[in-house]
């Protein structure tokens, strides 16, 4: 470790006004050096520049104190400014019977201090006649500087620390310490893409001197981010194409061509492009690294199945992950469907498995009696040993990590992987997410499958729609955001909903109920009947999001549909339009912010899985799309993949000819880029290898 980066290294609970106390508090945040506190970084940030109702800067004319019974009281000072504007500052604490909770205060607003106040509107019709102060600083008082009179970061913060504290500590290891920071870029690239160098860069970003200033620090160091995160992946999928595979696939058609006759349909020009690039790939002496993604009802199963079935035809083992047992348990049903009269063993496997059931399935699982193995993480743990596992399918690839894939490569000889998600993103995007994968897309959904309208209606005009479709002999879903009422008094259940509907609503109709918490033979059960037309109306959970096909089901209605996520609605939405006769998805909802108003708009406006990918981005951005497990691989603080695409793009084709020119990045003008890379992932995702 250098002099330099010795200081950088150093506990941050040595920086002057911090100590062992605020120095836990940090640790929260993730803050427990200074290099830390240094790449903490503001997520908004305020102008106080100038006066506005939210800032001050005046004259204190005269003070008042006033008790407000036993829990409250208030203090209040006129403020005017000199060119003829007031303002009334208004505190309010705690009393205490110890002491004049005021007592400091008093003393630093008594008649004629000149002060700066930061706070909110007290009334909301005259926004600029009293302020409920926050932050308050004597004009006269150096470190003002930092908190008003100019645009002001404001921070990610915890429990027992303020604004004014992490602004001054910021600025404190900023002055000692930002001239440490060792840029990871080389001269040349900076003077070709015009960036700041990462020192003016920090400086800009914790405290603008201007909005544009701000904007060239975030474009920098998001720049970094981008950059760092491209050559991450490519040095993951170099590594992959170096390892070698020991066996092989021959394409012998004794499972594939009877699979592909017994569909009862013909694949899409899609669904033959992609299952030939998903074989090519398999056949290659190199392990396959595939993302599949395509929309909701674009066949993504029966491509899946087909590299199953070649590896199972070649006498190999596959796995089919699942994130959660429910969507297992709905693969297991349409693996049911799909392989009924095929020669091939199959099996479900999660931690719902009974004990004595488990222990013989594994047994089974590792003499080879079973080709393909359903199951969720389950399949991750130590004793599950598929001996002859060759390929691997994971499904809805946004809820594992990179961690996890490499978990399951280790069960055998390197794997091919197959990974796939229902949430389509914009090729570029989807680079940038899943940079170690090729990507195949399923672009055109099959034929006959006739577009869902769908409408924002109340809840009667949705149960008067459902009832005119099931007297024109039809079905419906009735989907609910929870199965019971406990905690969630604003949402609507599953539960006592189905019995409301039973007894009050549909009394004359059929009505079922399905739902995560039921037994999954008693689940299955249901399911099967509401398929054979037993029953008209299926109340649900999200457990029917995805792996329900009911071509006579024409209607779904969808409660609470603003605490939905965008994803979630599209996903839902795709169980209906399965037939012939027209279907249509109702969004009954109160969307109570703006957000959830835009999420019931778009997917109102349009059927487009690429274009609600994008949405969903925009609304809850990439943390939330990735999952927390996917999200945690990555190491994006500043750069938002969607908002910064062009920027992304650019750092993609530098780090791709940084790679070519120099893949070890072994130069002496990438040596700092190397290091900087291998501290933010090489204790993440555990194979950062330059060698």
């Amino acid at each position: 470790m250098s002099p330099k980066s010795a200081y950088l290294k150093s506990s941050v609970q040595y920086l002057k006004g911090v100590g062992p106390r605020r120095s836990r508090l940090l640790s929260h945040l993730g803050i427990y050096l200074v290099e830390d506190l240094l790449f903490h970084f503001p997520r908004e940030w305020e102008d106080r520049t100038i006066s506005s109702p939210t800032v001050f800067k005046g004259r204190v004319t005269k003070t008042r104190f006033q008790q407000v019974g036993l829990k409250l009281a208030i203090l209040k000072a006129t403020m005017e400014n000199g060119h003829g504007q007031m303002r009334e500052a208004v505190w309010f604490k705690r009393p205490s019977l110890r002491y004049d909770v005021f007592k400091p205060l008093k003393e630093d607003i008594a008649a004629g201090h000149p002060l700066w106040i930061i706070g909110k509107p007290e009334d909301s019709l005259f926004p600029t006649s009293k302020i409920r102060v926050e932050e308050y600083y004597s004009t006269q008082d150096e470190k003002a500087a930092l908190h008003v009179g100019r645009i002001v970061p404001l921070y990610p913060l915890t429990e027992g620390l303020r604004q004014s504290f992490m602004r001054e500590i910021v600025h404190q290891a900023l002055s000692s310490n930002a001239s440490l920071v060792e840029d990871p870029l080389p001269g040349d690239l900076i003077e070709k893409r015009d960036l700041l160098g990462v020192q003016q860069a920090l400086w800009g970003l914790h405290f603008p001197k201007s909005s544009q200033e701000r904007d060239a620090a975030r474009t920098r160091l998001a720049y970094d981010e981008f950059l760092l995160l491209s050559l991450a992946w490519a040095i993951k999928q170099r590594q992959t194409k170096r390892v070698q595979k020991s066996y092989g696939y021959e394409i012998k058609r004794h499972l594939l061509t009877p699979f592909r006759e017994h569909l009862g349909f013909d694949l899409t020009k899609a669904q033959r492009r992609v299952i030939n690039e998903i074989f090519q790939d398999m056949q290659q002496p190199t392990p396959m690294t595939r993302l599949l993604q395509g929309d909701v009802g674009s066949g993504k199963t029966v491509v899946a199945l087909s590299a199953l079935l070649l590896g199972v035809e070649n006498g190999y083992q596959g796995v089919f992950m699942a994130p959660t047992e429910i969507l297992a348990e709905q693969h297991l049903v349409t693996f049911d469907k799909f392989l009924k009269d095929l020669p091939v063993r199959y099996a479900l496997l999660t931690s719902r498995t009974k004990p004595g059931q488990r222990k013989e399935l594994l047994k089974e699982i590792e003499d080879g009696k079973i080709d393909i193995v359903i199951g969720t993480h389950a399949l991750l743990e130590e004793e599950v040993r598929i001996p002859k596992l060759r390929i691997a399918v994971i499904d809805e690839q946004h809820r594992f990590g990179v961690r996890q894939r490499a978990t399951l490569r280790q069960k055998g000889p390197p794997l091919d992987l197959l990974v796939m998600t229902a949430t389509p993103i914009p090729r570029t995007l989807a680079l940038a997410l899943y940079g170690d994968l090729d990507v195949s897309t399923l672009d055109e959904m099959p034929p006959g499958r006739k577009p869902v309208s769908t409408r924002h209606l109340t809840e009667k005009e949705g149960f008067d729609f459902i009832r005119s479709e099931v007297e024109a002999g039809h079905q419906s879903y009735i989907v609910y955001p929870i199965i019971e009422e406990s905690g969630h008094r604003d949402l609507k259940a599953a539960r006592k909903e189905f019995e409301r509907l039973k007894r009050e609503v549909f009394g004359d109709l059929k009505v079922a109920l399905v739902h995560g918490q039921m037994q999954g033979a008693q689940k299955a059960k249901t399911m099967e009947e509401f398929s054979l037309g037993l029953w008209d109306i299926l109340v649900a959970t999200p457990v029917i999001e995805v792996g329900v096909d009911v071509p006579n089901a024409t209607v779904m209605m969808v409660q609470n549909a603003d605490r939905f996520g965008l994803a979630s609605l599209h996903q839902l939405r795709g169980r209906i339009g399965r037939g012939e006769a027209n279907s249509c998805c109702l969004m009954v909802a109160e969307p109570k912010t703006t957000e959830a108003e835009g999420r019931i708009r778009v997917i109102c406006e349009t059927t487009d899985g690429f274009k609600i990918g994008e949405e969903d981005l925009k609304h809850r951005g990439p943390g939330e799309i990735l999952g927390t497990e996917q999200h945690g691989d990555f190491h994006l603080k500043v750069g938002n993949i969607l908002k910064d695409s062009a920027l992304l793009i650019r750092a993609r084709e530098d780090g791709s000819r940084i790679m070519e020119q120099d893949p070890t990045l072994s130069q002496p003008k990438h040596q700092a880029i190397r290091r900087k890379l291998i501290a933010m992932y090489q204790n993440r995702w555990h194979w950062i290898d330059l060698a």
